[in-house]
């Protein structure tokens, strides 16, 4: 690990305040992805601004058809949140199964979007039930916020607050995890809303992805035999020692099917 400067902000204002007086500054929360990728010699931010003690950015709020998360909010505080579980219950299932016990009790949902790790399950949600990003600068739509891997459209400094998920009529989380790491080989988040169906895939390719053949099957039909005979193409998938794109490809189907089901 190259050597930097720990500063912790106790406000939205100080946090704004420390990532303009430093250098080549990072913000970290739980810091599940930021310190491994730093021990690894990956990362060598001159600063370290941690917010992971700034209470604004913490909390689930339901209000209407809207459920609202702070950028800080913890994976576990998802998954055990009743609130949560009520309204969107696809939405807990998924937080309660990133990584193992330590990760998800220290690891943040702004954290996770902010990094966009090709195979993390929360941009999978987001695309999914269609959230909107809230920064301390803007609104950006989930189909606009992940742009390719480990890249959002998030601004140089500027910081997530928090996610609102609107509350669909049915979903469904379904993913094949790899066993030591747990990320998705392949994840697939399918919602049925008022305006139609959305699919979204994380896992599978260098950014999580919707499958308009799938949404436009499953509207018409939402049943898991109606998708059956979709796939998506194996060129320009993810492929490594743990799958092949072909693989994943077809593992894009079986856990789509599952979703449906699981609806």
């Amino acid at each position: 690990m190259y050597e930097f400067t720990y500063r912790r902000a106790n406000s939205l204002e100080e946090a704004k305040s420390l990532l303009s007086q430093s250098d080549d500054p990072k913000i970290v929360a739980g810091g599940q992805t930021l310190i491994p990728t730093m021990k690894q010699r990956l990362a060598s931010p001159s600063d370290l601004i941690d917010i992971s003690t700034i209470g604004e950015l913490s909390g689930i709020n339901v209000s209407g058809s809207t459920v609202s998360i702070g950028a800080g909010t913890k994976h576990a505080d998802v998954a055990t949140s009743e609130d949560v579980r009520k309204a969107i219950p696809a939405l807990a299932h998924l937080a309660g199964e990133i990584g193992d016990p330590h990760v998800r009790h220290m690891g943040t949902i702004g954290g996770s979007i902010a990094n966009n790790d090709p195979s993390a399950d929360y941009p999978a949600g987001c695309l999914g039930l269609g959230a909107t990003i809230h920064t301390d600068a803007r609104a950006i739509s989930a189909d606009d916020f992940f742009t390719d891997m480990f890249e959002t459209a998030l601004e140089e400094n500027e910081i997530v607050t928090k996610v609102d998920f609107p509350v669909p009529e049915k979903a469904a989380y379904i993913k094949f995890p790899n066993p030591a790491s747990r990320y998705a080989m392949v994840g697939v988040f399918i919602a049925k809303t008022n305006a139609g169906v959305r699919v979204a895939v994380t896992g599978a390719g260098p950014c999580v992805f919707r499958v308009p053949e799938m949404e436009t099957a499953l509207k018409a039909n939402f049943a898991a035999d109606a998708i059956a005979g979709i796939s998506v193409a194996a060129e320009g998938l993810n492929s490594d020692i743990h799958a092949s794109a072909d693989y994943r490809a077809h593992l894009v189907t079986v856990m789509a099917k599952r979703a449906v089901n699981a609806c």
